[in-house]
């Protein structure tokens, strides 16, 4: 049983105290856990009540409807991953090399994206380039592909690889064309090693 007490007045207060954050980043571990073992229609806010071990009454407190547990959940997932990259252990944090960390990166972002698509999918149709996780993730693209020595135009070869991780996409892959999250995440890393050791072409003088 996860150890939720009860929340601060107002669920949109800017500051929590301690402990009902933490409370809260209790909720929200069990709801992606259910999410990952079956699936968006799977959560609910009987069952995250159920597989936290409090009252259903708390979790509407908490979140108000499963709409506000939906985009909290989206934002608890992103910044765990975001925590994972900049600060986490190997392959995906600082201690691995950066084509490894690259690597690391789109595998588990694809992870995020198949079991919480439907949250970044509508995440994307509400401003994806325009700033927030979107930007903070091509930075760190771009951080990792400089530090490799990647020739080229370092921002728009970021953009090309982060657009193969759209969550539209992987959704259509997966939903549409029948493959799996290992087989697109192979395909990244084959496209990430690619990239890597490509010198990009030199212009020569024509001869004489």
């Amino acid at each position: 049983m996860l150890g939720i007490g009860r929340p601060l007045p107002g669920s949109a207060e800017p500051v929590e105290r301690a402990d009902a954050a933490r409370n809260r980043a209790l909720l929200l571990d069990a709801a992606q856990q259910l999410v990952r073992e079956y699936g968006v229609d799977g959560l609910t806010m009987d069952a995250l009540a159920k597989r936290a071990g409090v009252g259903k009454g708390t979790v509407f407190r908490r979140f108000g409807n499963r709409t506000g547990l939906m985009l909290a959940l989206l934002d608890h997932s992103e910044q765990k991953f975001q925590a994972a990259f900049m600060f986490g252990p190997a392959p995906l944090g600082p201690a691995a090399n950066p084509v490894e960390r690259l690597i690391a990166f789109g595998r588990t972002r694809l992870l995020d994206i198949e079991v919480e698509g439907d949250l970044h999918q509508a995440a994307e149709k509400d401003g994806r380039f325009g700033g927030g996780p979107y930007g903070l993730h091509k930075a760190h693209v771009m951080l990792l592909l400089r530090a490799i020595g990647v020739d080229g135009e370092v921002p728009l070869i970021a953009d090309t690889l982060l657009s193969t991780l759209s969550a539209a996409l992987v959704i259509h892959q997966v939903e549409v064309l029948g493959y799996t999250r290992d087989q697109i995440g192979d395909n990244w890393e084959w496209l990430i090693r690619r990239v890597v050791v490509s010198p990009v072409p030199q212009l020569t003088s024509p001869p004489h």
